[in-house]
């Protein structure tokens, strides 16, 4: 068995900050930055990156796991978002289901100053992973 990772959240959400200090974001103006600690204990970083066209819009924790898979990927067992006041901010549903595929159910999410993180299992009860596609297929 692994030995567990100790997360200090104080150096995960200040990464994530300055992070957060090198987004694109001239159309809402806010900055967000997101910052995953690895089960093997490497950070990976990335920001928002906003576009003209809405839609198309990169949230933070998307550039998260692609940095995450294009450094040599790892799981996620801690994942700390926050916007540019370096204050942290709960992940969108569909950052959730990114994360959820990088880190699974135990992903513990940052909860801010004072507040226990929260697992991911519990902002997305109920994901839809995986396993699921092999359980579900229909024969060809």
């Amino acid at each position: 068995m692994a030995t567990p990772v100790t997360v200090d959240w104080i150096a995960l959400r200040a990464e994530a900050s300055s992070a957060a200090a090198r987004a694109y974001a001239p159309y809402s103006h806010l900055r967000v930055g997101a910052a995953g600690l690895m089960e093997n204990g490497r950070v990976v970083t990335a920001c928002n990156v906003e576009n003209a066209s809405y839609g198309l819009t990169l949230c933070a924790e998307c550039g998260l796991v692609s940095a995450l898979h294009a450094s040599g990927g790892a799981r996620l067992v801690a994942v700390s978002v926050v916007a540019g006041d370096g204050q942290p901010l709960a992940p969108c549903g569909r950052c959730r289901q990114l994360l959820f595929e990088a880190g699974g159910g135990g992903l513990l999410v940052d909860g801010g100053d004072g507040a226990d993180p929260v697992a991911l299992a519990t902002l997305l009860p109920g994901a839809f992973g995986p396993t699921d596609l092999g359980a579900r297929r229909e024969a060809p």
